[in-house]
């Protein structure tokens, strides 16, 4: 059945377009050919990656050996004291055209000599769940929304699921809430911690400490070799004061090389040997990065500036609230308004007024949602980004529609 009626559908089986082989007849062709003499060196290219594209036209991402070792060095370090090479599994959720999965997990499991427990498909929570009982992964790296899933599904509500064997899991790829991090804790008796990177960097440059001190809400700090400062949105030159909002730009040997065919646009993102990542946040006194929104999410109703993540991190500690997002729309009277959508926890029941009075009491009212949307599900990427471009156009043609 899957052969006739998903295989073509899902993208396991294509036609060949001109100038296209197949892998298999390519390798038989070359089967008595003797080896390449050729031996890689650290500058050359590795991997062609492309963004996510959840906010507009993805582009190839060219990254390096050196990228690719630099990374999995600097995650070994971090993960040297809790996971014991060769015995403790790595689970593997993150497909590998994603540098989170290629870069991060993979990078992660070579480097420690651990077995790598790959997931097919993991939006089969079933399956995946069934295999968390047999492998007992050590590392569990995965997206918040995954973390969201897990806590949702039956069997691990009836305490069916043995979690006890996750000495570390990693969330990144979007924002963790602080409500998912305590939830999944709880479950887990391990330690959940944020990252914060992505693919123009080689995955992750900050994580949160593995032992000691978790400030609420941060990315964490920079991983080893990994400089990081905050400098004005505006000029993205002057470094902001401790504790003030800048755009996050980025120094460390893990830096892509540009962009594929993408001159101008790889001039715009590394300047002077710094990446600009358009993402702006803050560094507290401890030296904690906090990630406040992407540049161009940036919401103005009625002239104020409100940053999605606030919103959506405010909302998530609704009880009944499982999933959110916050993205700004056109509006007749603010210009731009804030609009949240907003994923209930199964049997939950909840009013557009309930929300806007749970944000009342902890946001200036500017920032409160103009606007809340009930779905049963938010569109997402196939490594769980919510979609909040999808979103926004969603919302545009519908009011389009309703002139």
């Amino acid at each position: 059945m899957f052969t006739l009626l998903k295989e073509k559908k899902e993208g396991h089986r294509i036609t060949l377009q001109a100038g296209d082989l197949w892998m298999a007849e390519l390798m038989s062709k070359h089967a008595g050919d003797a080896a390449p003499d050729y031996k890689p060196v650290s500058g050359d290219i590795a991997l062609l990656l492309f963004s996510g594209g959840t906010t507009g036209v993805p582009k190839g991402v060219i990254l390096t050996h050196k990228c690719l070792v630099a990374e999995a060095w600097q995650l070994k370090v971090w993960n040297d004291h809790v996971l014991t090479e060769w015995d403790d599994v790595v689970m593997m959720i993150m497909p590998l055209f994603h540098v989170y999965g290629f870069a991060g997990v993979m990078g992660t499991s070579i480097m420690g000599h651990n077995p790598l427990a790959v997931i097919p498909n993991p939006r089969d929570r079933d399956d995946l769940v069934k295999t968390i009982n047999k492998v007992k992964p050590a590392y569990f790296p995965a997206v918040p929304t995954l973390f969201i899933a897990l806590l949702e599904h039956k069997l691990v509500k009836a305490g069916k699921v043995d979690f006890k064997s996750m000495k570390l899991c990693v969330a990144s790829a979007a924002p963790l809430l602080p409500e998912t991090k305590r939830r999944f804790e709880e479950l887990t008796g391990g330690k959940l911690i944020e990252g914060y990177g992505m693919t123009e960097l080689t995955a992750a440059i900050t994580l949160g400490p593995v032992e000691g001190k978790w400030t609420p809400g941060s990315a964490g700090v920079p991983l080893p070799d990994v400089v990081l400062r905050i400098v004005d949105v505006e000029t993205g030159e002057k470094d902001m004061p401790l504790g003030t909002e800048g755009e996050i730009i980025a120094r460390c040997p893990q830096i892509m090389v540009g962009y594929w065919n993408r001159p101008e646009a790889t001039a715009d993102m590394i300047r002077k040997g710094w990446l600009y990542t358009g993402d702006i946040g803050y560094i507290n006194d401890d030296g904690c990065l906090f990630i406040t929104s992407r540049k161009k999410e940036l919401i103005k109703p009625g002239g104020f500036q409100v940053w999605p993540r606030e919103v959506e991190e405010v909302i998530s500690t609704h009880p009944k609230v499982a999933e959110v997002g916050v993205a700004g729309i056109p509006d007749a009277y603010q210009v731009e308004a804030v609009k949240a959508w907003v994923v209930l926890r199964q049997g939950q029941t909840a009013t557009v007024e309930e929300i806007q009075a749970h944000c009342r009491e902890k946001l200036i009212a500017y920032k409160v949602p103009r606007y809340v949307e009930f779905r049963a599900e938010l569109p997402k990427t196939l490594v769980g980004k919510i979609l909040k471009r999808i979103l926004v156009e969603e919302e545009i043609a519908r009011q389009k529609a309703a002139k």
